[in-house]
């Protein structure tokens, strides 16, 4: 495994409680949960404009945006999910339930891309060793929760 990218993973591991917690007080000082995730999306778009601009340099090419599959758009719709959901979620659970019922979605939710190689992911058998681990987060998120 890449030193780099487990570190990577590791800090947007880090970043989701944080970003939750920070949005539930942006919620209650705005008064709402939907504008905060708003202007944290917003915010998110200015950011990768910026870093997009200085690392790629020039802007991508748009023509070709409507004949790309319904799975290119639907990321932003999966991103739009997650900021509200944590925001909304996270002063009413707390960040620990939070993030041991998202990691519950993500395990079962990648251990099927993963099986069956869905989205152009390169598939991965599920195994016995897969199983076992998928069982011992459950457990944990249940635990936790």
């Amino acid at each position: 495994m890449n030193a780099f990218y487990s570190i990577l993973a590791l800090a947007a591991g880090v970043m989701l409680p944080l970003q939750a917690a920070m949005n539930a007080r942006l919620a209650r000082m705005m008064g709402s949960s939907i504008w905060a995730a708003s202007f944290s999306g917003f915010m998110l778009t200015i950011i990768l404009a910026i870093i997009g601009y200085f690392s790629l340099g020039a802007l991508p090419r748009m023509g070709g945006a409507a004949a790309l599959p319904w799975w290119a758009w639907a990321g932003g719709v999966c991103g739009c999910v997650v900021l509200s959901a944590t925001t909304i979620v996270a002063p009413r659970l707390g960040t620990s339930a939070m993030v041991a019922l998202i990691m519950a979605g993500q395990v079962i939710c990648s251990l099927l891309i993963d099986s069956f190689g869905l989205l152009d992911m390169p598939a991965q058998p599920f195994d016995i060793k897969r199983a076992g681990a998928a069982a011992l987060l459950l457990l944990a998120t249940f635990l936790i929760r």
